[in-house]
């Protein structure tokens, strides 16, 4: 009887998307070109949830079940294809409706009156999402159709789909993200992604647009330059180590400057380098790292994902499994990361937003420099306000490290100590600072027991790292 009205109210809903979508604030790149804002000025710190899935193999009550919960944790973004990566071409939706005619994407197959296609239901789903706070990553294809052996994608269908996807969703609050972790590797396939940007910015001029390419691989490799691409995507990969972050301060100095988003870092009960024979799968620890490291090196904003979520792994339903996921979907939705991430945002929210920058001189070298900062999954991170008014370093573990109190501004400094793992901060205390090198050991040592040190100019009366700062 539950589920009977639930899909009663979910079809009503779905027949009123149309009319009644619930548009955000629009989304603009900050003056400086390094971060996104809300239409009025307001930072916004992308904090993105992977659904490629989504609208594909969901029904309208799971839907629903899935936005709420990553609503309520914070997430602001949620990443979604609307040409799905596993078969979403050939194999039904959850209502047995396919996207396209002949599985030509210039005919995507629409019928007449609601909840009779398949966009009805990528419709009911980004209505929703809006109206519960997110944004949504709209992917307008996985990469497989326009990349892989026997495309359907070519440039004049391209363009086609393009305005249509735009002309039907560019109402709504949607950040469209091209590529699909594929990437453009010759002038052809660049020319589509071209065709396809060009398709969307004749209807749409207002949404965000970015590329999602493959591991250790960033859209201004090949789009930097095309007035199209509002920020770069980057995809670290599904690995532990610091080197890919690291790359990502190459894109933030890159000229002309345009903001970096982390799209795809490792995810959560991921197989480690795609080998779990060998690696074995990454816990909370692993995705907190790159998720900090990411933001640090100067994204501005990050994706989380878990690898039963992504592909919204069922077994009940007797879906076969894509690379050994530990659990349903429905019960990774609850695993640690997917909380923690929201302490990142809350962390970079607490302090002015908009002069963020990354520092690695900012940590102190050891005698032994693979100690700290360190290297692979043990690297020591640093950011700071380009003023000089706060700083923090990432450290991974609880290894003794020492920083550079000369580039900070003010007299006296207050540090404190906040955990990613709780969101919870604690004041360390005061310190003179006369522009010596001061040292910090974290409150536990070992691994897997992560901390932010936070140093503030004491005059700025910040409030706790990770509470609300009242004024940007």
């Amino acid at each position: 009887m539950k589920n009977t009205i639930l899909m009663a109210i979910a079809i009503f809903l779905s027949s009123c998307a149309m009319v009644t979508a619930q548009n955000l604030p629009r989304l603009k790149v900050s003056p400086d070109k390094h971060f996104l804002q809300t239409a009025d000025g307001k930072p916004f710190f992308y904090l993105g949830d992977t659904a490629w899935e989504l609208f594909h193999r969901l029904d309208r009550e799971e839907a629903l079940h899935y936005l709420k919960n990553r609503a309520e944790k914070g997430f602001n973004v949620v990443q979604a294809v609307a040409l799905a990566e596993i078969d979403g071409v050939d194999t039904p939706n959850a209502y047995g409706h396919r996207p396209l005619i002949d599985r030509n994407p210039a005919k995507p197959d629409c019928k007449d009156g609601d909840n009779n296609d398949y966009w009805d239901h990528v419709d009911f789903i980004v209505s929703n999402a809006n109206k519960m706070g997110l944004y949504v990553g709209l992917l307008p294809t996985w990469g497989r159709w326009w990349n892989d052996g026997n495309p359907i994608f070519g440039k004049e269908n391209a363009e086609a789909y393009g305005r249509w996807i735009a002309g039907r969703y560019s109402k709504y609050s949607v950040i469209w993200i091209l590529g699909g972790d594929r990437n453009p590797d010759s002038r052809e396939k660049q020319e589509i992604i071209r065709a396809m940007a060009r398709g969307i910015r004749s209807v749409d001029r207002d949404n965000l647009i970015t590329f999602h390419p493959t591991g250790w691989q960033t859209s201004s490799k090949w789009f930097h330059g095309d007035e199209w691409l509002s920020f770069n995507g980057r995809q670290s990969g599904h690995n532990q180590r610091y080197n890919s972050n690291m790359q990502i301060i190459d894109d933030f100095r890159r000229s002309p400057a345009k903001p970096i988003i982390e799209l795809e870092p490792l995810y959560e009960d991921h197989p480690l380098e795609f080998n779990p024979d060998n690696e074995g799968h990454s816990c909370s620890w692993d995705v907190r790292r790159t998720l900090y490291w990411s933001v640090f090196c100067g994204s501005a904003g990050v994706t989380y994902g878990h690898h039963s979520v992504w592909q919204m792994y069922d077994p009940a339903k007797g879906r076969a499994p894509i690379n050994r996921p530990l659990m349903g979907w429905c019960e990774a939705l609850e695993q640690p990361a997917a909380k923690q991430a929201a302490h990142l945002r809350r962390l970079m929210e607490s302090r002015p937003y908009f002069s963020r920058i990354p520092v690695p001189r900012f940590i102190v070298d050891d005698k032994v420099w693979s100690s700290v900062p360190g290297a692979g999954r043990y690297r020591f991170a640093a950011t700071m306000d380009s003023k000089g008014s706060w700083a923090m370093v990432y450290a991974p573990i609880g290894r003794t490290f020492s920083v550079n109190t000369n580039m900070l501004n003010g007299e006296k400094l207050v540090a404190w100590w906040y955990s990613p793992r709780s969101g919870k901060a604690k004041k360390i205390g005061k310190f003179v600072n006369d522009g010596t090198v001061l040292s910090f050991t974290p409150p536990a040592k070992g691994e897997a027991l992560d901390w932010v040190l936070v140093i503030d100019d004491a005059r700025k009366r910040y409030p706790a790292p990770g509470k609300t700062l009242k004024k940007q």
